[in-house]
């Protein structure tokens, strides 16, 4: 794996030649998104596990020094390559950590999260850095509703970080799967036939924060779906956070050309993503400038402990895609974020809680 330049210059417009631009008939002829543990790489990481536990740290306390691998560490630094100037996804198969030891399972994850970012990100205003992906009876009805806490369908979206990770604990009974889809090569198509769509979605689209309101900040923001910074491409498309903020009356409406691009942005993604399968026990990390991902809704099983259920985590990578100043400008001030990602709110205190809440 390798890193190589995007797109060789600062204006849409253009086609973007990146190695992020897969299709899914390309990633359905390989595997080499796929990366299934060896025996040697399986032990590594559950003596690093037991070395955690048995000094009894905190998930905060685990770093890459922390975490040592030292065979299976350099094909990590491989992936975090590919993930932030390459495919932009991978996933981490054949790791045997019991998935009913929340704990045990919890650290292995951060651990192989550490090897891939430089710090991990809240992921809502509570502070969760840990996060759950699992059914606790929200509702999209509900405009403060997050998506992780429903079993309904979501759009096709991105997450606020560099790299999110998700660690399958439990599929569902029915449904729920996860799909991706390159938004390099959703730009791509738009571009070759309806660059007006491609042009409405360059400019800033608000967007509603949905109560988690950082400190001194607006109740939304705003960003291009479609940006070209440094000569690197990038990507943000939030359906339900632009949805709903023209709840408040200060914000700028959506144009027509606008609502259609959105929309076609979402047919698009259903029709052309791909999808890996899920088992228990993998583990996959998408990088969020360049891949929309989603979910599609599910029926859980009865028993409460067979519910559908992944851990989460959110990373911020310091070498990562050079973005524009609309992703800095969400969290503060220019020149005070050093990395944009993360949602925080007053009084935010950062926790990793080992159950959804």
């Amino acid at each position: 794996m390798g890193s190589s330049r995007g797109a060789g210059s600062d204006l849409l417009m253009r086609p973007s030649r990146d190695p992020a631009g897969w299709t899914a008939d390309e990633m359905a002829a390989t595997d080499a998104w796929l990366h299934t543990l060896t025996e040697r790489e399986r032990a590594e990481v559950h003596d690093a596990v037991e070395e955690v536990v048995a000094r009894g740290l905190d998930l905060f306390a685990i770093d890459r020094d922390a975490f040592a691998l030292p065979g299976f560490g350099p094909k990590l630094a491989e992936v975090r390559a590919e993930l932030l100037y390459g495919r932009g996804f991978v996933l981490l198969r054949g790791l045997d950590i019991d998935l009913a030891d929340r704990r045990r399972a919890a650290v292995a994850f951060w651990g192989i999260a550490m090897h891939l970012g430089d710090e991990a990100l809240p992921q809502n205003a509570k502070g969760h850095v840990l996060g759950h992906v699992k059914d606790i009876g929200q509702t999209r009805s509900n405009v403060l509703q997050r998506g992780p806490y429903s079993r309904e369908a979501m759009p096709y979206h991105v997450d606020c970080c560099d790299l999110a990770g998700l660690y399958c604990l439990h599929p569902a009974k029915r449904g729920g799967e996860s799909t991706i889809i390159s938004s390099v090569a959703v730009y791509n198509d738009l571009l070759e036939r309806r660059p007006d769509l491609v042009e409405a979605l360059a400019q800033p689209i608000y967007r509603d924060r949905r109560g988690e309101v950082p400190p001194g900040m607006d109740e939304w923001y705003a960003i291009p779906v479609f940006n070209v910074h440094d000569g690197w491409f990038s990507a943000s498309i939030e359906p339900t956070y632009i949805g709903s903020v023209e709840r408040f009356p200060g914000v700028p409406r959506k144009t027509e050309l606008q609502r259609e691009a959105i929309a076609e942005v979402q047919r698009i993604a259903e029709e052309r993503h791909f999808s890996m399968g899920f088992r228990p026990g993998d583990i996959q990390f998408i990088n969020s400038h360049v891949t929309f991902h989603t979910r599609s809704a599910y029926e859980d099983h009865p028993e409460p402990e067979r519910k559908r259920h992944l851990l989460r985590i959110w990373l911020k990578c310091r070498d990562g895609r050079p973005l524009p100043h609309w992703f800095y400008e969400r969290h503060g001030p220019r020149g005070s974020v050093d990395r944009p990602g993360g949602i925080v709110g007053p009084g935010t205190e950062l926790v990793t809680p080992l159950e959804a809440a």
